[in-house]
Formats: C-alpha cells, sequence, structure tokens
C-alpha cells in the first residue's frame, strides 16, 4: 500500500463527506477523463485533486506543468501534492475562487469533487465559477459513482449547461461514469 492510499485514508476518517470517495481514483479513470482534454486549448485545472490520482493522469497525458493548476481544501492533500508535481501550482482554496484567477481562458476543467453530496447552492457556485473560467465550448469533465448527471438539474438549467456521459469505467473503486459538461 503506498503513501497516498494511508493518507487518503486518514482523510476520509478524518471527514467522509469532505473526500467523499472509498479509494483513490483508479489509473483508468484518471486516463478516460484526460482524454477528453485538448491540449492545445489552453490551461488545465483540476479541483478536488485529493493526493494526486487523476492528475498523475493529467501529466501522462502530455501536459505541461505549468499549464495544469490544481484546486484542494485539504492542507495535507495540498502538501502531497506539491511534493509530487513539481512545477504544478497547487492552490489550497475552494474550487469557487477558481475565477478570480481565469475569466474565459481555461481549456478544461477536470473535477474530482463529490459534487452529489454538496448542496445544490454550492453545487451552483461552483459551476458558475468554472464555466467563468472555462474558455467558451471548453468541457468541465467530471465523474460520479452514481446513476444520475453528477451535477443537479437545477444547476444545469440555471447556468444553461448540456451534457454527455462519456464512458463507464469499470476499472474503478467503485466503477465511476464520466460526465462532460458544456454551456449550451
Amino acid at each position: 500500500m503506498s503513501k497516498d492510499f494511508f493518507l487518503f485514508l486518514r482523510q476520509t476518517m478524518r471527514s467522509p463527506s469532505g473526500v467523499g470517495a472509498v479509494a483513490p481514483s483508479g489509473r483508468a479513470l484518471g486516463r478516460a477523463m484526460a482524454s477528453h482534454i485538448d491540449l492545445d486549448n489552453g490551461p488545465v485545472v483540476e479541483i478536488g485533486s485529493g493526493t494526486g490520482a487523476i492528475t498523475r493522469q493529467i501529466m501522462a497525458a502530455a501536459i505541461k506543468p505549468e499549464q495544469l493548476s490544481l484546486f484542494e481544501m485539504n492542507p495535507e492533500f495540498c502538501t502531497r501534492l506539491k511534493l509530487k508535481f513539481n512545477g504544478v501550482t497547487v492552490h489550497n482554496k475552494k474550487a469557487q475562487d477558481m475565477s478570480n484567477y481565469w475569466q474565459g481562458e481555461l481549456g478544461a476543467v477536470i473535477s474530482g469533487l463529490p459534487l452529489l453530496n454538496m448542496p445544490v447552492p454550492v453545487q451552483h457556485e461552483i459551476a458558475s465559477s468554472v464555466f467563468c473560467a472555462l474558455k467558451p465550448g471548453a468541457p468541465m469533465i467530471q465523474f460520479t459513482y452514481g446513476p444520475k448527471p453528477p451535477l443537479d438539474e437545477q444547476v444545469r438549467d440555471e447556468l444553461g449547461l448540456v451534457y454527455t456521459k462519456a464512458e463507464r469505467i469499470w476499472f474503478n473503486l467503485p466503477p465511476a461514469t464520466v460526465y462532460l459538461f458544456r454551456k449550451s
């Protein structure tokens, strides 16, 4: 077992709803999410980076470290991310703060946040910040373990978002589905 797994487990026991998963995301899920990034479309932000399981796959997809920023609220996860990903900017901030850094400039946002565990107003704040920071037409790439889209219908309607159900990743614990959200 890796140090990341034990850190993840410790943080999950401290705040199960804050972590929102039973295990770090698997390699197959990270690869699937990273495959939807257009490398020529601009900087990428990952929100809810945790221990960096998906981050590792984003980097493997040939994203330059200076083109990737991470937003993670857990300070222990941030410390680990800074050590693991040299040259990547790590913000110990909420995803809602993203629009303070970018306005219509990002090529993609990859989210590991447990959105369906969050109240609808918080989902709305996060999605508003994401779509303020994204270039027109650029995707928010989000996964979920559940059977329905990972953004509440009210949030999608209010922000004018459409989604595509991309793929189901069976080799993840638990299995997950990747969704792509865009402004309609």
